[in-house]
């Protein structure tokens, strides 16, 4: 039987913090109805997301099997590398505007739009690579806005660690947190090639240590979506979890 199919919306939001149109891709499941709560999904990387991860396909099956909460994917694109660099990395010139048009305008804007459950633990950020470090920076930096994040293979630098040490709202935050034993030379886009592994493992022992809840792993295989999109049912179940 051919799986149920739901409606994406490509919209045009432009931005005060950023001063910029952004792309927005709203993903509305086939089941979906203004009777019903939703769980918002939120990614960097979005158009990836889309068509690497799949994710509206996995997001549909997992609600056919009534595993997770009934959910609207947003994706949110990058437009070039250099943009993705200047509003994901830790050190980008947009970095700390980027994260306030994910709290200040991107939630009220489909709190208002859509039927959303509106609480910190029924919006998840998702992101690979430095998709998942800002969406990190995002949870951290707004934990009553953001609850959840899965983050699949993230950047980690002395400022990201720096950050969790100085974070005091560990109890608000569920994080899913997977990196590649292979990830010891991963080719960045400013031209480096960076070990991900060690700094990965660092942040996790420092969540350990901060008591944060988190499920990690790491798997076998390196920074590509082959190993990010074969995790994505699993790390969806577990945090979108009915």
């Amino acid at each position: 039987m051919a799986q149920a199919q739901g409606k994406v919306e490509e919209i045009t939001f432009f931005s005060e913090s950023l001063q910029e149109d952004l792309t927005l891709m709203i993903y509305l499941p086939s089941t979906f109805s203004p009777l019903y709560k939703y769980t918002l999904l939120i990614a960097q990387d979005g158009r990836d997301y889309y068509t690497l991860g799949r994710t509206p396909r996995v997001l549909e099956e997992l609600l056919s099997e009534e595993n997770i909460e009934q959910t609207i994917f947003v994706g949110i694109p990058y437009k070039s590398v250099e943009d993705r660099r200047q509003k994901y990395h830790p050190e980008g010139a947009q970095r700390d505007q980027y994260v306030r048009f994910l709290a200040h305008e991107l939630v009220p804007f489909l709190d208002e739009r859509f039927p959303t459950l509106q609480m910190g633990k029924a919006r998840a950020l998702i992101g690979d690579s430095l998709g998942a470090t800002v969406s990190l920076t995002a949870a951290l930096t707004y934990p009553h806005t953001f609850g959840k994040v899965i983050m699949q293979s993230p950047y980690v630098d002395e400022s990201v660690l720096e950050q969790v040490k100085q974070s005091e709202h560990v109890s608000l935050l569920d994080l899913y947190h997977i990196i590649g034993t292979e990830e010891t030379a991963v080719s960045t886009t400013d031209g480096k090639v960076q070990d991900f592994l060690e700094p990965n493992r660092s942040l996790h022992t420092l969540m350990q240590e901060k008591n944060y809840s988190v499920f990690y792993e790491e798997f076998a295989g390196n920074h590509t979506w082959k190993y990010w999109q074969k995790d994505l049912k699993r790390a969806l179940e577990m945090m979108l979890k009915n």
